[in-house]
């Protein structure tokens, strides 16, 4: 059985003050979670939004959980209300959909920019090209239910740390860009969520400012029967 706390209190030692870690509990029982909570942690990721339901009603109220799977339209509504960060905004429709929930709600959705850097293309993400051709002519200004906070992207599966580092190296460019060109007066877009339990190290070095860590934590995950 994998020592939750001990796990959260090395991983921490390892991150810089400035950087936020979210503990990836899919998969994992109610207790698990606890056991991090009595720990200080407060910041959770799942990633299918039938298990955040299930769990979250069983769960303490100040956890901040963060949706850091693909997210489908039709389930925003089940979320909106208490989510607190959705890390995987992956097309416009999602963003239009996540605007409209909020609105009937009166609340504004934190929300990241997920971005295609991986050479998988099981992997979701908006390809940086059509994202800022887009932005030129979408006016999301006008989404004032949600708050663009920064970038997220998923590098690829491989033993290759050269090709993952140049990922997130590409993850920050990208961020940069849009920082300049479409954000350079948001006080909020400063969030570049990069690295896992297996590629953390190589994000911070490139500029993560939110690593999401799972099997490093609780053990690897559980099969979802």
């Amino acid at each position: 059985m994998p020592d939750i706390a001990s796990n959260i209190s090395y991983i921490k030692s390892q991150l810089p003050s400035t950087v936020k870690l979210v503990a990836v509990s899919k998969t994992k029982p109610v207790s698990d979670i606890i056991e991090a909570y009595n720990k200080g942690q407060r910041y959770f990721g799942e990633n299918r939004v039938q298990e955040l339901l299930n769990k979250k009603d069983l769960l303490p109220k100040d956890i901040e959980w963060h949706l850091i799977g693909h997210l489908q339209s039709n389930k925003v509504k089940y979320i909106v209300s208490f989510i607190g960060m959705i890390q995987s905004v992956d097309s416009y429709k999602l963003l239009i959909t996540v605007n409209t929930e909020a609105i009937k709600i009166e609340r504004v959705v934190d929300c990241l920019l997920q971005i295609h850097i991986a050479t998988e293309e099981t992997k979701f993400g908006f390809p940086m090209h059509d994202l800022c051709e887009n932005l030129q002519s979408f006016n999301i200004s006008g989404l004032r239910n949600i708050r663009i906070c920064g970038v997220m992207g998923m590098a690829t599966f491989t033993s290759d740390t050269n090709q993952v580092k140049k990922e997130f190296g590409y993850l920050r460019d990208c961020f940069q860009s849009l920082k300049d060109s479409y954000f350079r007066s948001s006080t909020y877009f400063k969030e570049i969520s990069m690295g896992m339990s297996g590629d953390y190290e190589l994000a911070l070095k490139e500029g993560s400012t939110m690593v999401r860590i799972g099997s490093l934590i609780f053990g690897e995950r559980n099969s979802i029967q």
